[in-house]
């Protein structure tokens, strides 16, 4: 059989003018049909007067807008952005803002829009404690409520996630309109930037990146968890089948009930970047393809289904300078 091309195209680089750092990226489908992309930009990781920054694809286009900062600080730089939009058509951006020298010292805020980005709410904290981040998109549970992953980062080394870093979870209720804090995932060596997918009613599960440093070593593995009442517990995080070298995932349930994991495929480094699809509710995992590879980084991937069936995968490469978008259909994933 031969299987289609994934298309993949580079969205930015170093040459658009928000700085050279953009990293990382996260995408939506709004309900016109446009794709909407978020990432925080500036002069590198921990620079000062970084700020998130959005771009749109209008439906039928073949071109992105130039990137506008939806989201600053005069004081503090920001950091991780996310974008979705909810099923009211309300569009959340949810964001990291850096109080100190390390994350360890970050919180989440929120803004909203009601004309699809257009323009937005002035910002409101989600989270005060100290260490506080967010990296993944909210799902939508069989109950309605909204199950948005976040995750606590201890420490202040740059270079190691310790190990009683967390992740974590808020609980939306569009009845009374309130965040509220879930269940923790807590493991041996730590997790990070949890992504949940839920199964049936109240019974999720979750993939997370490893706690540790990002040094070679021989037992770097997703840390998985389940939860039985909708994300308000969770099992202890235990290593999973796959690999992971202290970077990104993402994990979304299709249409079709299908499971799709895009990860690094390596403990020691961020290539090659890895769809994988299960097609039996995570009890394995027989078919995948390799989208982003060779030499160099392909991270920090986030995965979304339109509404036309495609599968869209933004990540970022090149030291995290350049932003990257592949396209592809389901059926082009092989079964090995």
């Amino acid at each position: 059989m031969v299987f289609a091309e994934v298309v993949t195209e580079k969205v930015f680089g170093p040459e658009t003018p928000t700085g050279p750092y953009k990293h990382p990226a996260s995408i939506t489908e709004l309900d016109n049909g446009d794709l909407f992309l978020v990432y925080y930009g500036g002069g590198g990781e921990y620079a000062d007067a970084t700020a998130v920054f959005g771009s749109r694809k209008p439906k039928g286009s073949s071109t992105w807008t130039a990137p506008r900062k939806l989201a600053s600080d005069p004081f503090r730089s920001l950091g991780n952005g996310v974008i979705w939009q909810a099923p009211d058509k309300l569009l959340w951006l949810f964001y990291v803002v850096r109080f100190g020298d390390t994350w360890s010292s970050s919180r989440i805020q929120v803004k909203v829009s009601r004309d699809r980005g257009e323009t937005w709410s002035d910002p409101s904290l989600l989270a005060l404690e100290a260490g506080m981040m967010v990296r993944g998109r909210p799902i939508v549970l069989k109950d309605g409520h909204y199950l948005l992953p976040v995750y606590h980062e201890t420490g202040e080394d740059r270079e190691i996630v310790g190990p009683d870093s967390t992740s974590r979870f808020f609980r939306f209720d569009p009845a009374n309109r309130q965040w509220t804090p879930a269940g923790i995932i807590r493991s041996k060596k730590g997790n990070i930037q949890p992504a949940p997918v839920e199964l049936a009613s109240g019974k999720l599960i979750a993939y997370c990146r490893r706690g540790g440093g990002y040094g070679p070593v021989t037992d770097g593995y997703l840390v998985r968890a389940e939860s039985g009442d909708g994300g308000l517990t969770w099992t202890e995080g235990k290593d999973s089948a796959f690999l992971n070298p202290n970077s990104a995932v993402d994990f979304i349930r299709l249409r079709n009930g299908h499971l799709l994991l895009v990860y690094n495929h390596s403990m020691q480094r961020r290539t090659p970047l890895r769809v994988a699809i299960s097609e039996d509710e995570d009890r394995s995992w027989n078919r995948y393809r390799d989208i982003g590879t060779g030499e160099g980084d392909f991270a920090y991937p986030v995965a979304v289904e339109t509404a036309d069936g495609k599968i869209h995968v933004i990540y970022t490469t090149d030291r995290r300078k350049q932003i990257h978008h592949a396209v592809f259909d389901e059926a082009d994933i092989a079964k090995r």
